[in-house]
Order: C-alpha cells, then structure tokens, then sequence
C-alpha cells in the first residue's frame, strides 16, 4: 500500500461502468454481494456516452432529415432547415438521461461507486488512483474481481487522433457543425454508420478502404443493399486504398493513400475520420501483478464462465475478445455475478445477435448457410423480400430481406440474416426462435400480425418449407 493511502475491501470490484460492468455490479448486488464499481471516466462506458447510444441518435436525426428531405413520392415536400447544433444537444440529453439512470440504478442495488482508474497491486487488491493533482488514492481489497474496462478505437500511424483535423468516432459525434466534406478511413460498421449519418446531413463523404468491399465480415448479399444505397446517397468509395498520411491544406486537409502496387492517391476534405476498428483497453490494470496474461491483441482470455486464470479474477465485455459488442459485454456481466455467487451460470453464445444500423439496417443471428454446412448440418434456407412485403412498402422502405437457415432433417432454426427496414429489432425474433430450440414449423405456424414487418419471419419459413404465399417457392 502507498503510503497515505486508503485501504477498503469489498466483495466484488468491477472495473469500468460500461453495459459490462455496470450490468454484472448490478446483478451482484441483486444476489446480496458487496460490490465496489470503479470508473475512471464515465457511468455507462463508451456505449452510453461515445458510441451505440449518440450514434444510434444521429442515425435516428439524420434519417427523418433525409426521410423528410425525400418523400415527394408520397406527396409531402417539405423545406429542410437543420440546426446541428440542437441536434447535437438533443442527442447530449438522451446519452445524459441514460448514464444518469446508471447511476441511479446502481446506488438502488446497493453498489458502491468510485471514480478513478484501477491498476493491479497483487491478485487480491488494487490501487485506484483518483483524477486530478492531489486527489490521492485509495486500495481496495477484493474477494472477486470483474474486469470489464472495454475498448478504445485504433490509431493507425501518422493518423493520431486531435479532435481538429483527424477524428475518432467519439470525436466525430461531439462536432460542433456538420463538416463541407469528410474523409472516411474504414468502411466496417462505424466507418458506414458515419458515413451515412454525414451524407443524408449534407456532408460530401468520400470513403477509403484497404480491402476491396464495405462491411468486411458480412456476407456479400448483405452489405450489398448498404453500397447500393450509400451511392445513392452520393457517398464516394475507393477500395484497395491504404491510408498513408496526411498534410494540412488550406483549411482542410489531404488523405494520402496507396494500393497493393504502390500507386499514390490523394484525397482532400474538412476533416478526416479514422474507423478501422478497436483494440481491448488492458495496458492500464497492470494486469502482471495480478498473474493475468493477455494474447497479442490484448484480450484477456476467458472459459465459459468469463473467469480469467485466476479463477476469482473475471473478464467480460471488449476487454475479453470479439465480438466487441455491448450485449454481449451484459450478459458476461450477468454471468459472472452470477458465477461469483454460486450460481450454475454459463455463457451460450449460440443466439447472439448483432445489428449494423447502417440504411438499411443489417441483422445477423447463429449460423449462416455455409456455417452450419462446415458443422454437419444438412441446411435449408428460406428467403423472403422486403419488396413483397405491404408493410415495408408502407413505408416507403422495401429494400432487402430475410433469410432462415435451419437444419432440413429437423426442421431447427439455426440462424438469420436480415439486411432491410427495422432489422435490428427483427432479429430479435430469429434470435429467440433459436434460443427456444424452434423449428420452421413453429415459425410459420405463429400468426403474426397484418400488416407489419416481422412477417415476412413467417413468410420466409413458410418458403423454407416449400409453401411460401406471397413469394414463389425455392
């Protein structure tokens, strides 16, 4: 212990606030733990106040713009006048009302709240250094640890974040004004999320990619509709582009990029956004003292029950490996506090979701067709498209589909993909259809409500089945 230090001890201490942490110090405090919740910078981590939840509010502002801005179709014209700095105060007070309530909510289950950044003295304490010149530190005891201190984006050199010229997403959200013009390195799911949010905003985006397609990791009929639309929304691509570095020009600045055979290329705009992905925060815990290794990527690796190699030392969340997503990162939480209580609880991440919220919006769950195929499974697939869909006409968004993979001999679902209106509510569906253990029989025997969307859940299982409706059969 430093000298003048003081020293507390608790049940459980959960580092970081994020919808890991929070979540798991909650569950421990429900199940009568004393939990301590330390967080060096913010109640409910990047998700609540840098990421999911003021993108997701931008992406909402951004679409009604663009919506409004183009619905001559169904006769409405309208004369647009966008004031993006109540938009960005609009969006300040959702992420405000939200991390508030985090708070709330842990103080009613009984966790005690701390801030400052933890670091590792030995397996059983750590020394939380509080912010600011002179505000000391403190050590805490602990019987259980829960790591959960989540992720920051990648920097890629020569490309250093400064809030002026080259943002991070997090800066990229906080902008005072929507910029002329923007660069985009990266075109996975925050690079298009942005680039969309800028577009339908009136920003002239221009996106570099170093590999050949947006939405690596997606199947190609999926993130197909996402380019179709993204050109049309006039956002300029250009793949097989490695970012370089860049200079200062005139007001703005020049990207300067090359491909596989050396040619140069360069592109010029306001500001630049680097988005090609995020690495664990694990290099502030002086994870070595507490016996904890990490791999070459910085995760923490984990069993079924999200302990470390120290079994009374958790990880969950970023922090833990992909995928880096905010449920995800809630359910490790839960888990370990369960865990840590005695309780049989183990992680299943056989129906986990993940949505892009790109326009149109994607949603994937379980196995895709070539995944269940390299497992054993003899696999069907139904597909169902949102153009023959009356509600998704309705609204004037009828793009894209959905598609089942289930086990034909079976009949068990065992994944969905879906890119099109409201797909990341959608698949929520799919995704409790495979955590029941259904079947396509089960999915196209549920009666589901006229007109909506979530029929063509139905509809596409009834196709799998070979007596599809509204569509003709496979």
């Amino acid at each position: 212990m430093v000298v003048g230090d003081i020293s507390t001890g608790t049940d459980v201490l959960v580092i970081g606030a994020g919808p890991g942490g929070y979540v798991g110090a909650i569950r421990a405090g429900q199940l009568g733990l004393d939990v301590t919740l330390v967080e060096k910078d913010a109640y409910g981590g990047t998700c609540l106040n840098y990421g999911c939840i003021p993108s997701k509010a931008m992406i909402t502002a951004s679409d009604l713009a663009y919506d409004a801005n183009n619905a001559e179709e169904m006769g409405i014209y309208t004369k647009l006048d966008v004031n993006y700095g109540e938009m960005v105060e609009w969006k300040d007070g959702v992420v405000s009302q939200l991390t508030g309530g985090v708070e709330k909510l842990c103080k009613a289950n009984g966790v005690s709240l701390m801030e400052g950044r933890a670091e590792f003295a030995d397996d059983k304490s750590v020394r939380v250094v509080h912010g600011g010149e002179g505000q000391g530190s403190e050590t805490v005891e602990f019987e259980h640890a829960i790591v959960s201190t989540g992720s920051r984006p990648i920097e890629i050199p020569g490309f250093e974040f400064d809030g002026e010229h080259i943002l991070s997403s997090r800066q990229a959200l906080a902008l005072d004004d929507v910029p002329e013009s923007i660069v985009i390195v990266g075109a996975g799911y925050i690079g298009m999320e942005l680039a969309g949010v800028f577009a339908k905003l009136g920003s002239d985006v221009t996106v570099v990619e170093m590999l050949d397609s947006v939405l690596p990791g997606y199947e190609d009929d999926l993130a197909r509709p996402v380019k179709k639309k993204a050109d049309e929304l006039g956002i300029d691509f250009h793949f097989g582009q490695a970012a370089k570095e860049w200079e200062g020009s005139g007001r703005g600045i020049t990207v300067v990029t090359e491909d596989e055979d050396g040619d140069v290329s360069e592109f010029g705009a306001e500001k630049a956004l680097v988005a090609v992905g995020r690495q664990p925060v694990s290099d502030t815990l002086e994870l070595e003292n507490a016996g904890i290794e990490t791999d070459e990527k910085g995760f923490i690796q984990t069993d079924d029950r999200a302990r470390t190699e120290q079994e009374h030392i958790f990880a969950i969340g970023d922090v833990a490996g992909e995928p880096m997503l905010a449920h995800k990162a809630s359910k490790e939480g839960q888990v370990a506090a369960e865990v840590i209580a005695g309780e049989p609880s183990a992680l299943d991440y056989q129906a986990m979701p993940a949505a892009v919220f790109t326009d149109p919006e994607i949603g994937t769950v379980g196995l895709t067709e070539e995944e269940a195929e390299s497992q054993g499974f003899e696999p069907v697939v139904g597909k169902f498209p949102f153009q023959a869909s009356g509600r998704a006409l309705t609204t004037g968004h009828a793009e894209g589909f959905v598609r089942i993979v289930a086990d034909e001999p079976s009949g068990f679902a065992l994944g969905a993909q879906i890119v099109g209106p409201e797909a990341s509510e959608l698949i929520a569906e799919l995704g409790l259809a495979i955590e029941m253990g259904a079947t396509l029989e089960d999915l196209a025997a549920t009666i589901h409500t006229h007109p909506t969307l979530s029929e063509a859940v139905m509809e596409c299982a009834e196709n799998a089945l070979g007596h599809a409706i509204h569509t003709l059969n496979r």
